[in-house]
């Protein structure tokens, strides 16, 4: 039987064009050096204004990542 351990990581995305966007922007460059990633959770929504209009879009994310087992041979 499998457990499920997970690890938690926080990561912050950023787009000039929406909150979607800034989603897909974190994970996908998370997932440079993350592997097993399965679940995220937008924790935060905040943006930056610029001449009276938004300019970015900036969401704080944690993201779960499944914890590899490690290959341990009984056998010398």
């Amino acid at each position: 039987m499998t457990d499920h351990v997970y690890r938690v990581i926080e990561v912050v995305g950023s787009s000039e064009t929406g909150i979607e966007d800034a989603i897909k922007a974190a994970i996908g460059k998370a997932s440079n050096t993350v592997r097993h990633m399965r679940w995220f959770q937008v924790v935060e929504t905040r943006g930056h204004i610029e001449n009276n209009a938004v300019a970015h879009y900036q969401v704080t994310m944690k993201v779960g990542f499944s914890v590899e087992d490690e290959n341990v041979s009984l056998q010398p």
